[in-house]
Order: structure tokens, then sequence, then C-alpha cells
């Protein structure tokens, strides 16, 4: 799909005229509805006086409303998903304009002492993650932040697999998507695993056919009565009244059971759906595929496994029906019943809930990640290689900034080499380093980046850009920083980091900052590091002389009939141009 505009304009078209079809036919069953009850009442009416017509035709009219009912809600239930499905393509042209500053930002993911989420970016208004995230659950939501911040430089080919085959099927993905935001789920997965962990059975097996029995007992007094073989109706009552203390004896512990299951109940309907889908798409990646035998317990698929237990969640909610509550246990056992399979299923697949939730997690995460790259078929996978060269990279750009604004710059850099990039302010220094970044990151983490071609040796990221002081752990700002370069001294001890900073030592004075910096920057080197720091210091650029490793890039600034212009492109060399007094001057400042 080379016009992602063109698919969502088309489609939520589709979806929209589907929506109105489903609109008619719940008009028409709902009618239907009304005329089945009123024939009903008319016909209960006519034959009062001969009961058992008259029972005959409320048995029959009950049975057809409740089956009219039945495809109502089935249809209001297209409607619903259609509709959800208008609203998901709708969204992705609005997001394609630019508008999707009022999306959940993820700052709950946000770590001061994580790798680089706080230097480049990663979540927040106008973040990385508010621009991606398409995630329907909570569940979904921290897995793709756990994704975006894992710094996994292995098995990238693998999910590039995965966010291919995605990408290549926006429908399915679409469907998923719709289904998870038909339910909006409150406890979340790990609340409901810890639950089932805990949870204790309280009924005894007995209860595996004595409501079967009882309410078999029950179909057969109401025959007697029908025929005229029972001709004491009071037995029935005495029947209702054991029905109620058998049930009774167990109350508490129901009580306490539905209260638990009413907040899982949305849930559970909600995965099973999902799992329906996971189940019977054909995937072809081998992750995938692990996922779809993940769901999997020996030959039982788990939408199948999870429908009579959604069945029974449903069944003991309607305990909260009086007249339901009375007539059903006093007659059938209903909450017995439903209560025994309950118990039967937790202890027999609880454990395996987990597997089930951390699936679905990852589909709603993956989903997202697939979602961007079908968004930007202009983007290009990295070829991922294993040699001498970390990054090379033709047309580089930040990939939250629009095509027509961007400045895209070609890139190579070789293992152990440390760039210099001078610039004056405004340049563009700091955008060549989250752009850097992040071309680290989404190819890490499998996605497509945003360059015309790209050869990337894995490397893991870590970043010195946004140091802030803490007044709450009596920490200066000068301080701050010396912990966040101690922290990346300490890392390159165990394994290799590809690493940015940005103007680092700015809370001491420039003759200090100048040492320190040259000292810091040398000690990179001799740790054989591979990185970009970002400077107004051209002292610092002096160090090319020295070390071979060492290589000066700069972003150029010229003074052009009283304006300053800015290319934007990266330069090999220094930067000869600074602009600090001419835009004091410029604004009036001095």
């Amino acid at each position: 799909m080379n016009n992602p505009s063109e698919y969502y304009k088309t489609h939520s078209q589709t979806y929209q005229l589907q929506v109105k079809k489903y609109q008619k036919k719940m008009v028409l069953l709902s009618a239907l509805r009304l005329l089945v009850f009123v024939a009903t009442a008319v016909g209960i009416y006519w034959f009062f006086n001969t009961w058992q017509v008259a029972l005959a035709i409320a048995v029959l009219g009950c049975s057809v409303f409740v089956f009219l009912l039945s495809k109502y809600t089935d249809v209001k239930r297209q409607r619903a998903l259609n509709k959800a499905l208008v609203d998901i393509n709708e969204t992705e042209l609005s997001i394609a304009s630019g508008h999707f500053l009022d999306r959940e930002q993820g700052l709950q993911f946000q770590d001061a002492n994580h790798f680089y989420s706080l230097d480049i970016d990663l979540f927040g208004r106008g973040s990385f993650f508010q621009c991606i995230n398409r995630t329907m659950s909570a569940e979904g939501a921290k897995r793709l932040a756990d994704e975006l911040k894992a710094n996994n430089a292995n098995g990238i080919v693998v999910r590039q697999e995965v966010i291919k085959e995605l990408s290549a099927n926006p429908e399915w993905r679409q469907k998923y998507a719709a289904t998870s935001s038909l339910v909006r789920v409150e406890t979340p997965a790990s609340q409901i695993t810890t639950w089932f962990k805990k949870h204790q059975s309280f009924l005894p097996k007995l209860m595996r056919w004595l409501p079967l029995a009882f309410g078999l007992g029950t179909v057969l007094l109401f025959g007697l009565a029908v025929f005229g073989v029972l001709n004491n109706l009071g037995i029935i009552g005495y029947w209702l009244v054991l029905g109620l203390a058998i049930t009774g004896i167990y109350l508490k512990k129901i009580n306490v059971l539905a209260s638990n299951t009413d907040k899982i109940r949305d849930t559970f309907r909600q995965y099973a759906s999902l799992l329906y889908l996971i189940e019977n798409a054909s995937f072809s990646s081998a992750l995938l595929k692990e996922k779809q035998q993940q769901i999997q317990l020996k030959n039982e698929k788990a939408s199948l496994i999870f429908k009579p237990f959604s069945r029974a969640l449903d069944a003991l909610d309607n305990r909260n029906n009086l007249i339901g509550a009375i007539f059903g246990n006093g007659l059938f056992l209903t909450d017995l019943r439903n209560s025994y399979c309950i118990e039967k299923w937790i202890e027999r697949y609880g454990e395996k809930v987990s597997d089930w939730f951390e699936v679905v997690a990852f589909f709603d995460a993956y989903n997202s990640l697939g979602n961007f790259a079908f968004n930007h078929p202009e983007f290009v996978f990295p070829e991922i290689t294993n040699n001498t060269t970390t990054i090379e990279a033709k047309g580089l750009g930040h990939p939250l900034l629009k095509k027509e604004k961007r400045i895209d710059s070609d890139l190579t850099i070789k293992n152990e080499q440390f760039f210099i990039v001078t610039g004056a302010n405004m340049a563009g220094k700091s955008t060549f380093l989250r752009t850097v970044s992040l071309h680290i990151v989404m190819g890490n983490v499998g996605l497509p980046v945003c360059a015309e071609s790209s050869r990337y040796s894995p490397v893991k990221l870590i970043t010195s850009m946004r140091t802030t002081d803490s007044l709450t752990d009596e920490s200066s700002y000068f301080f701050s920083e010396l912990t966040r370069l101690k922290y990346i001294v300490d890392a390159l001890k165990n394994e290799s980091y590809f690493i940015v900073l940005d103007e680092i030592l700015k809370g001491t004075n420039s003759t200090d900052k100048a040492i320190g910096s040259r000292k810091f920057v040398e000690k990179l080197v001799a740790s054989k590091a591979t990185g970009i720091i970002a400077t107004h210091d051209l002292s610092l650029c002096e160090i090319e002389e020295a070390l071979e490793a060492v290589k000066n890039y700069y972003f150029d600034a010229e003074i052009i009939n009283d304006e300053l212009h800015f290319d934007y492109i990266l330069k090999k060399g220094v930067c000869k141009n600074m602009n600090a007094s001419f835009l004091l001057q410029k604004m009036g400042v001095v």
C-alpha cells in the first residue's frame, strides 16, 4: 500500500455503509420483537381460560422473542464493530494530518534513570510513543513501552519479520483493534492472575450433578402439572423453598465469588474474542506462529476454553435480577451450578491465563508497530549487518518531522568512532542527536527507519542530553550530570554502547568544562566506545588531531541580508559561525 491515506478513506466509507445497513436491521428486529410481544399478550388473553393453551402460547412467544433478541444483540455487536472500524480509520487520517497531541502520552512509562527514554522524547507530549501508540489495553500499552525501552540489540530480524507481516495485513490489525475497543476493561490482567492463584474452591464435588438433578426434578414437576397428573401445585412451592435453602448454605461465599467475577467478566469477554482472532489468523513469521502455539493447551483452543467460562460469568451476573435469582436458584440451583463451573475452570486453566494475557498484550503492542510501518511506506527496514560500520544511512531524518519540512543528512559512523558535532544555536545539533538515537531505538525494535537506505550493525544506546537538578534528592545540576556520566562509564565496563551526549558539564565554568569534556571524550575513546557529542566548545574539536577515532562534523549558519539562515545539513569539519551575539542584538536583548 503506497498511499495509506487512500486506504483509510476508502475503508472508512465502506464501514460507514455497513453501520447504516446494521442500523436498519436493528430497527426491523425491534419492530418484530414488539409485534411478537403484542401477539403473545393477545394470545394469552384470548385463551386465558384454557391455561394449557395460554401456557403454550407464552412459551412459544417467549422463545421467538428471545431468538429475536439474540439476533438483535448480534446485529448490534456487528454495528458497534463497524462503527469502531470507522473511528479507527478516521483517527488515522487525523493523525496523518498531525493531530495526535491529545492522545495518551505514556508519561507513566517515563524513567529519568533509563538508558535514553527521557533524552530522546520517547514519552510525553509530541513524543514517539504518543505518535505510534494504537494499543487498546493497559497491558498492550505497557508492552509497547517495554519494547521501546528494551535496548535489545538481539533478534532484530525476527522482530522485523513480525512487523512486516502485520504491516501487510491492515484489515486483520484493524479488526483486532476494533474488537478490543468494544469492551473497556477496568481490572488489570495482573490482578486477575493474582486472584486466580489465591482463590480457594469452596463447593464440593456433589455440585457437579446436584443442580442438574434438581433441575430435572423441576421439569418433571411442571410436566406433571401441565398434564394434570399433579393437582397440588403447592408441591412446586415447597420445591422452590428447598432449592433456595440448598443455595443459602453457600450464599455468603457465592456472593464473594460473584463480586470478584463481576470485575473480570468484561475482560474475559474481550480476551475470548481476541484469542479467537489470533488462533484463526494465518501467520508465516516464526514469532507469530510461536505466539499462536503459546495460547493452545494440548488440542484445546484458548478461545473455546474461554467461552464456557465467559458464559458462566454472565450467568452468575444474572443473579442480580431479583426474580431470576429467586426462581433460578429455587428451581434450578443456578448459582451453585455457575459457581461450580467457574471454580472448576479456575482449577484447570488458572495457571495458563497469564500466558493468554501475555499473547494478547503482545499483539496489541505489535499491531501498533505494524501500523507505524504501514503508515510510512517510504521508510526502510535497516539491513542488519555485523561489520565494522555501526550506521551507514542515506537521507537520514527525524521520523516525527513532516517530509516537506524535514532536512535529511547522510551518516556513516564506524565502530569505535566518535563524532564531535559543533554548530550555532538552533542549527539542528540536538535534533540530529535525537534522529540518530531514534534510528538505533527503532532499528533495535525492528521498525523501519526514516531514511532512503540504512545498513546497521546493532548496538545498544545510552545518552546524556537532558540532565536536571533535584530538590527532592538534594542534588545539584552538576552533580546529577556527573552521576549520569558515571552511569555511562560503568555501563561501558560490561558491554558496548552507542553514546550520545549533548553539551556535557554545563554546570561548571568554561575552562573547567573544556578540560573535563576533553578528558571524558578521551576516556570514552579509550574504552572503544562509539558515539556522538554535540558541543559549542570549539576547543574540543582539537582532539581530532590527537585521536584517529575522533571526527569533527558541524551544522552551519549564515547571516544573509541581516537574517539568520540554516541549511540543517551535517557537514565534515568545524563550525565557524556562532550566532548568540547576533540573536541577542536581533531580538533587542542587548
